[in-house]
């Protein structure tokens, strides 16, 4: 599994790393709660890297899918995603999205480490 145990804010989060596909379908979501669960690490930082093609094609509903299966296991998730990605109906996702407290998307990772570390 490609993802480390980090430290910001005095929260423990898992974190995704960058350039490498981490998350394809729900089964890698069930993996990556497995992998912090011994810790109870409920918050996850991703890149747009770690994310397939399909995530960002909603009509997929890859995207869906695997936030679904965070948000019913009470996984906070902010990703690190640039600007470009966020057009069409995935860019109209992310916008309602972010007004959430489950998953958000974020240009730079200290705003995205800020929002996760809150309670």
């Amino acid at each position: 599994m490609r993802v480390n145990i980090s430290e910001a804010n005095g929260k423990k989060y898992l974190e995704g790393i960058p350039g490498f596909t981490l998350v394809r379908d729900e089964n890698d979501a069930v993996d990556i709660m497995s992998a912090g669960a011994h810790e109870r690490i409920d918050r996850l930082l991703l890149y747009a890297e770690n994310l397939t093609e399909d995530f960002y094609d909603l009509k997929t509903r890859v995207a869906g899918n695997i936030l679904q299966k965070f948000m019913n296991y009470r996984i906070r998730i902010a990703a690190v995603i640039p600007a470009e990605y966020l057009k069409g109906r995935f860019g109209e996702m992310v916008s309602e999205a972010n007004s959430g407290n489950d998953f958000r998307v974020f240009q730079d990772k200290d705003k995205a480490l800020d929002w996760l570390s809150m309670d």
